[in-house]
């Protein structure tokens, strides 16, 4: 018995096979990629109808309300009459080119109701419509019977086709005319035109009889998508529509079942083209475009066909790649476990290093640790190191403040003695009340020192300044005794935002130094001022001192005659800086705090008489707007 014999494998056959599989693949992708870009192209086709629409209708636009402007123009009006002046006529049409040369109007012109132009814009010139008769045309019937008109066709004296938009004119003595714009679509056609020299689509736009109008292709112009009826035929050539125009088809004829066309061109072969329409807004039109397909779905064929015979043909490559890339594989394998035992040992020693510098990383943290606590335990005794040097700082200047009420009350108390001795019991009682207000200023002064451990409450009320200043004066009224003291208060006193204690602490501090400036002069003279500012005014004060007035605010000044500050004032705010052999140098620097924190300013400058001038600025309270222009005035 005969067994089977295996035929020898011939060593072309998986080459043959592979040949095959790279062919199938190439043809069935070219077929997908053809109607995939058909569909592209009737995509992107129908993208630039819609823009060629637009932009069409946009210059139809651009031209459509000039007729409507014209028809009211007075003198147009009067150039339709009986017998219009000359000179009005010449007027006429001047103005009508220059439109036209403005709006791109072929020709803009005006006609009677016996439908002869009166006027134009080409009038004088070689073909001027001026004394043409357009009786015959539809736009000119239209318009007289329906007020507005429109019509494509071949101008009868330019011999040039052009859309005519026509409007109906309201004369003098019950007469009527028409005012007619010609416009031309040379521009469009153009480049349209130049689209289609460089392989783009044919743009053509047809009326609804399926004559062409316009046309990229000249050779089209005026021709047919569809056979014209012999009676159509007749009315076109009574109205003088398109000239001689034979209205012939054009050279469309269907292809691939109707959804696209075969262009004739002559003696140059026929090309397919994907045929789109759509209406014109506005109008009875419908522009049609004619998209080359040849290159571009050509192109995608063959791109196609590339694609899929060298995806194939790679993809044959691979499965062989990957029988010699097993093999390789086996051979790398024994390698592969090697190098993995050494990284796993190289793991091994790198996770020993980093679990010490992990230790010692805690080490280090909890150093820090101990170190930000040591430096907070420092902060709080550097601060309440500072609580107390600012305490002992305003001990100082409290006694400092408490030392004038006590010389007014030895004042006030030596006094009172001597006016009873001699009788005078009124006065003495004034004295003794004097006396009470002084130990109330002083108890007032204690309570504030007892407070000052406490952070300030920041609370401002209400607090009528020349109150303030008449009671700091009483404090000083026993050295006040030979100086020249100039007071303006205003009346009735305007109120500001602040403390009323503290404010009486840092008038009695600004009199106290004038008083301390003023010792030795011949003839010492102090002035306290209050004023109020409103808006942006200025005082002379102000200027003197470089400053600007806040809105709305009261202004205290207090000036003397004395010897000035010293280098300008630039350090007499600054804390323990005095010029007095026994002065702390805390007065005004205390008094600067007080008068900011009531929302103020504090500041020094130079006198008009040579001493010093000291300005106050605090915030009037809200509600004494009133009052305070009041007392400005």
């Amino acid at each position: 018995m005969t067994g089977w014999r295996a035929l020898p494998r011939s060593p072309a056959l998986p080459w043959l096979l592979g040949l095959a599989a790279v062919l199938a693949a190439s043809l069935f992708a070219g077929r997908y990629a053809e109607r995939a870009a058909l569909t592209d192209l009737r995509r992107s086709a129908n993208a630039t109808l819609a823009l060629h629409v637009a932009a069409f209708r946009t210059e139809m636009q651009k031209q459509g309300s000039l007729p409507l402007a014209l028809a009211s123009d007075p003198e147009i009006a009067a150039a339709v009459g009986p017998a219009p002046d000359p000179a009005l006529l010449a007027r006429v049409n001047d103005r009508l080119a220059e439109i036209a040369r403005a709006s791109g109007a072929a020709v803009i012109y005006v006609i009677r109701q016996d439908g002869y132009a009166v006027a134009a814009s080409n009038a004088g010139e070689p073909g001027s419509f001026v004394g043409a008769s357009y009786a015959f045309r539809p736009y000119f019937q239209q318009a007289q019977s329906e007020g507005v008109g429109r019509q494509f066709a071949l101008g009868t004296v330019s011999g040039r086709p052009g859309l005519y938009l026509s409007r109906r004119v309201a004369g003098p003595g019950g007469r009527t005319g028409v005012v007619v714009v010609k416009v031309e679509f040379d521009g469009i056609e153009a480049a349209w035109r130049a689209v289609s020299e460089r392989g783009g689509e044919s743009v053509m736009i047809t009326d609804p009889r399926g004559i062409v109008l316009v046309a990229s292709e000249p050779a089209w112009r005026f021709g047919a998508l569809r056979p014209v009826p012999d009676e159509e035929r007749r009315l076109i050539r009574e109205r003088l529509e398109f000239g001689d125009a034979p209205l012939d088809p054009l050279p469309l004829h269907p292809a691939a079942g109707g959804t696209l066309v075969r262009v004739g061109n002559g003696a140059e072969p026929a090309r397919l083209a994907l045929p789109l329409d759509a209406p014109i807004p506005g109008t009875t039109w419908r522009l049609h475009t004619l998209t080359r397909i040849g290159v571009a779905v050509g192109r995608e064929r063959v791109q196609a066909q590339v694609i899929a015979g060298l995806a194939v043909g790679l993809a044959a490559l691979g499965l062989a790649e990957i029988a010699g890339r097993r093999r390789r594989v086996r051979a790398s394998l024994a390698e592969a476990a090697a190098r993995r035992t050494e990284l796993e040992e190289r793991v091994r020693a790198r996770t020993q290093a980093l679990t010490e510098a992990n230790r010692q990383l805690k080490a280090e943290i909890a150093e820090r640790r101990l170190a930000e606590a040591e430096r907070q335990r420092l902060g709080r005794e550097l601060a309440h190191a500072g609580r107390l040097a600012a305490l002992g700082q305003f001990a100082a200047s409290m006694a400092h403040e408490i030392n004038q009420p006590l010389a007014a009350i030895r004042s006030y108390a030596d006094n009172a003695g001597i006016l009873i001795q001699r009788g005078r019991y009124p006065e003495a009682t004034e004295n003794l009340s004097a006396v009470g207000r002084l130990t109330e200023r002083i108890a007032g002064l204690t309570r504030q020192l007892k407070g000052f451990a406490r952070k300030a409450s920041g609370r401002r009320d209400p607090v009528a300044l020349a109150d303030v200043v008449r009671a700091s004066l009483e404090v000083v009224e026993g050295r006040l005794s030979g100086i020249d003291l100039a007071l303006a208060l205003p009346e009735p006193s305007p109120y500001v935002l602040g403390e009323g204690p503290r404010l009486e602490q840092v008038v009695v501090n600004l009199v106290q130094n004038a008083l301390d400036a003023v010792a030795g002069v011949d003839e010492p003279r102090i002035a306290v001022t209050v004023r109020v500012l409103g808006g942006s005014a200025v005082s002379e004060g102000s200027a003197v001192l470089g400053g600007s007035a806040m809105r709305g605010s009261a202004v205290l000044e207090v000036s003397d005659n004395g010897s000035g500050l010293p280098d300008g004032g630039a350090q007499v705010f600054d804390a323990f800086f005095t010029t007095k052999a026994s002065g702390l140098g805390l007065g005004l620097a205390i008094s600067r705090g007080i008068v900011e924190e009531c929302g103020g300013t504090l500041s020094a400058g130079a006198s008009p008489e040579g001493g010093a001038l000291f300005r106050v600025e605090l915030p009037l309270a809200p509600g004494a707007a009133g009052a305070a222009s009041g007392a400005a005035a």
